[in-house]
């Protein structure tokens, strides 16, 4: 090996700082204490790989716009984070049993050990001890819903979730231990993968500029961003604003004319490509075709409440059990 080689893999071997012990931390300090950086579940969000928070979401959280938007309460039973916070302890359990490895906490908001990469925070589940091969320990639950991700092994948005811990710990492996539906239990390996961490670490500085500047990234069409939209523009100045030298809005405006006016031609066709299918089944249930199959279901009858009739021979009731709506933004096209 040679002096440089054994100079990068000294310096990646640096262990991290740890900037706060959490034994006594409330979850509002915590969650104070990572505005201050990123952690390594904000990873994928920070460089636009995570399918449930865009950049522009996890940008007004660390810049403190976020006091509006809903939050997870974590003692909801419904909350994945509930469940996934109380089955940790026994994720953890599961994986000593099936590798035979001995875990145990770190009770600290860990920092990477550069100063410019200070930025680095991470949370670890699980230290592995006395393992010469793995030495972190992520536990992941996922239910019905969350299960599809994993079909294929690993999804993108938790590898990059442990290779940020790889990268902030200077540790060499990570086991991804998951238990999916509740009732089984699976173990993946991931290496770590400095060519991978080097971009990573690229693409979350340009996120943490984003920060730092208070500029917020681009919005990238998910329903995170448009959500974050609303809450941060939620009220309109009643003023006009004249793009009409813009060349770059204007191209937009123009392809989204243009978009929109494809998607109606689609819907129309897939419409009618639906009813030709339904009129062919008749009263049949269930059609069968060589690629695939479609069902065409009476539902459940049900039972409502027919509110007009009811405020109608009780108007009184509107003005005992009043209800604000709050009203929001409406985009609308014309040309």
């Amino acid at each position: 090996m040679s002096i440089a080689e054994r100079a990068v893999k000294g310096k990646a071997n640096r262990p991290a700082l740890r900037l706060v012990k959490t034994n006594d931390l409330s979850r509002e300090d915590w969650l104070t204490v990572r505005k201050n950086g990123i952690g390594s579940s904000d990873a994928a969000a920070a460089v636009g790989l995570n399918p449930y928070q865009s950049q522009l979401e996890l940008w007004m959280i660390k810049t403190g716009r976020d006091s509006g938007m809903p939050k997870v309460d974590p003692n909801d039973e419904s909350s994945p984070m509930y469940w996934g916070t109380l089955l940790e302890p026994i994720v953890a359990a599961h994986y000593t049993k099936r590798s035979g490895n001995r875990v145990r906490k770190i009770n600290a908001v860990l920092q990477h050990p550069d100063a410019d990469k200070a930025w680095m925070l991470a949370n670890i589940d699980r230290e592995i001890v006395g393992a010469s091969d793995v030495q972190i320990l992520e536990c992941k639950t996922a239910g019905e819903f969350g299960s599809r991700l994993w079909r294929d092994g690993v999804p993108e948005y938790v590898q990059l979730q442990v290779q940020h811990q790889l990268a902030v710990t200077g540790k060499a492996a990570a086991d991804v231990c998951v238990l999916v539906c509740g009732q089984e239990i699976r173990i993946y390996r991931i290496e770590r993968d400095n060519a991978l961490i080097a971009r990573l670490i690229e693409l979350e500085r340009q996120f943490w500029h984003y920060v730092e500047s208070d500029t917020p990234p681009p919005a990238d069409g998910s329903d995170s961003a448009g959500s974050s939209l609303q809450y941060l523009y939620p009220q309109d100045s009643g003023n006009t604003l004249d793009l009409t030298n813009d060349r770059d809005m204007s191209a937009a405006f123009a392809d989204l004319v243009t978009v929109r006016d494809e998607i109606a031609t689609r819907e129309k066709l897939e419409a009618e490509l639906k009813q030709r299918i339904q009129q062919r089944m008749g009263d049949a249930s269930k059609a069968v075709f060589e690629t695939g199959q479609v069902s065409w279901k009476r539902s459940k009858d049900g039972l409502g409440i027919d509110m007009a009739k009811l405020l109608q021979d009780q108007p009184g009731l509107q003005q005992r059990y009043p209800f604000a709506k709050s009203g929001s933004r409406r985009f609308l096209i014309s040309t």
